[in-house]
């Protein structure tokens, strides 16, 4: 389960709908080991394409350098879906490179509504898990829990707050 912070997923959401039509990309860093998001790095879709993204290169050296010097390691993978949910795709799978961190999609193909959906990407197999978003600011126990169907077909919607 990935358990982050709601100022992260605002950010996040916030990156992906100022960058729509094209896609956004980042990463949320956390303590080597830790499993814990704490600092969120948008970054620049080298592509600046509304189906694919990449990052820029040196952007992505300095980024994972700093990451080294400040002992942590990314622990979310985040981009943007324009016009599709929030699932892997083939190319998408093919590019995960981080096999600890949580891949974390955000669909803005419907303004209206926020699409998050996080997976495991592991050899090319992708597992969904649920996403627990703490919101420390109002009670730090209480949580929202998004969890989504297994497969793209099937999209159950679930979400739970409690403390």
């Amino acid at each position: 389960m990935l358990t982050i912070g709601r100022d992260i997923i605002d950010a996040i959401v916030a990156h992906a709908r100022r960058d729509h039509p094209d896609e956004a990309c980042g990463i949320v860093a956390g303590p080597i080991g830790s499993d814990n998001p704490v600092r969120h790095v948008p970054m620049d879709n080298a592509e600046r394409s509304a189906t694919f993204y990449r990052f820029d290169s040196m952007e992505q050296l300095r980024v994972w350098r700093e990451m080294d010097d400040r002992d942590e390691e990314p622990v979310v993978v985040y981009h943007s879906h324009t016009a599709t949910e929030a699932y892997p795709s083939r190319t998408d799978t093919s590019l995960a490179g981080e096999p600890k961190a949580h891949y974390l999609l955000v669909s803005t193909r419907d303004p209206s509504t926020e699409e998050i959906r996080s997976f495991r990407i592991v050899d090319g197999t992708v597992t969904e898990e649920p996403v627990q978003i703490v919101d420390a600011s109002v009670d730090p126990t209480a949580v929202t829990t998004y969890m989504f169907g297994q497969s793209p077909a099937a999209v159950d919607y679930e979400c739970s707050t409690g403390h």
